[in-house]
């Protein structure tokens, strides 16, 4: 069974996927939008899924250091709400440190500052999703 992870921004999301088994995260793509436009974000994303034969998403929720819920957090919710309108199974992965996470290992890894910024979001999706499925097991 294949799954999507998202990492949503408020002008980005990153978009990985899993292999057939539900086992392997790989980086898909970055999508840009209008800032705090969902409604546009969400259809892309539904496209994606239907192109990829996908009807599990696992998006990130970006909780606070102390577990509270935010901003984002909320925004999150509502995200899911408009991929669940679509048929789609959207499970909520905690997100904290996925960012610092991918930093460190592309810094390590040699990559370039600019690369860095363009990769950073499909990444932390991968890390989103890849946690996920670790923890199904």
């Amino acid at each position: 069974m294949k799954y999507i992870g998202l990492d949503l921004g408020s002008k980005t999301v990153g978009i990985a996927i899993s292999d057939e088994f539900g086992i392997l995260a790989r980086h898909l793509e970055t999508y840009r939008f209008s800032e705090n436009d969902y409604n546009t974000a969400s259809k892309y994303v539904i496209e994606v899924a239907k192109k990829n034969n996908v009807e599990k998403i696992v998006l990130g929720l970006p909780k606070h250091m102390n577990g509270d819920i935010g901003i984002r957090a909320n925004i999150s919710y509502e995200f899911k709400e408009k991929l669940e309108k679509a048929n789609l199974e959207v499970y909520l992965q905690d997100e904290r440190l996925t960012t610092s996470i991918v930093d460190k290992t592309m810094i390590m890894a040699g990559v370039r500052r600019d690369k860095r910024k363009q990769l950073k979001d499909e990444m932390a999706a991968v890390v989103i999703l890849q946690n996920f499925l670790d923890r199904r097991k």
